[in-house]
């Protein structure tokens, strides 16, 4: 099941999760407008190969297995399609997309992984880290980093790209939220409507 080698790729299984995420009513409503910087990861984390971690010191790859996209582009689409089909951001686009953002996001992916752990089957793993910051001021206006792992019901690589789905559904539920959140209590801190003058004409 494992292996390593770079030649396979064209006899692979392509795997591309899609993971759809409801919007959570409890999620506040923004009148600001963000844009999303292309998320950063080592090599090798932001791989076709699809990684696994036998043990703590080791990483391998599924043979005859692959990613349709890099982990990192599948956090950036199912994020972003999470906050535009909400309805609780007025916009949201791509860092270069032509919007005016008040916000932009950062992404550092840490861990996209099924890993083990000493367990008897993997936990589809992901890990990435998140600022928001101020476009006018370049404040970071929050930071936090948001952990996945879901289980799998099989070894088998099928199951595992499902825990993957799941796990990737997870994270960019949580992110999504937190991203409103942060941006509507420094909105709330920082507002940058002037005063609206009450004094005698």
């Amino acid at each position: 099941l494992l292996g390593g080698g770079g030649g396979d790729r064209d006899r692979s299984t392509i795997y591309a999760p899609d993971p759809r995420v409801e919007a959570n009513p409890a999620w506040p409503h923004a009148d600001w407008q963000l844009s999303m910087s292309p998320p950063t990861a080592a090599r090798m984390i932001d791989s076709f190969r699809i990684a696994v971690r036998p043990t703590p010191d080791e990483l391998q790859v599924y043979r005859g297995a692959s990613w349709a996209k890099t982990p990192t582009d599948m956090l950036q689409d199912a994020l972003l399609r999470t906050l535009e089909d909400s309805g609780h951001i007025p916009g949201v686009a791509r860092q270069g997309a032509g919007i005016t953002a008040d916000y932009k996001l950062v992404i550092d992916l840490r861990r996209f992984e099924a890993d083990y752990n000493g367990n008897a089957l993997p936990a589809a793993t992901i890990e990435a880290n998140a600022k928001l910051i101020h476009n006018i001021d370049q404040t970071v206006v929050g930071s936090r980093t948001f952990l996945a792992a879901q289980p799998a019901s099989s070894a088998e690589v099928a199951q595992v790209v499902d825990a993957f789905s799941n796990a990737l559904r997870d994270v960019s539920s949580e992110m999504a939220g937190w991203i409103l959140e942060s941006g509507n209590a420094h909105e709330v801190t920082h507002d940058r409507r002037p005063p609206v003058s009450t004094a005698p004409r």
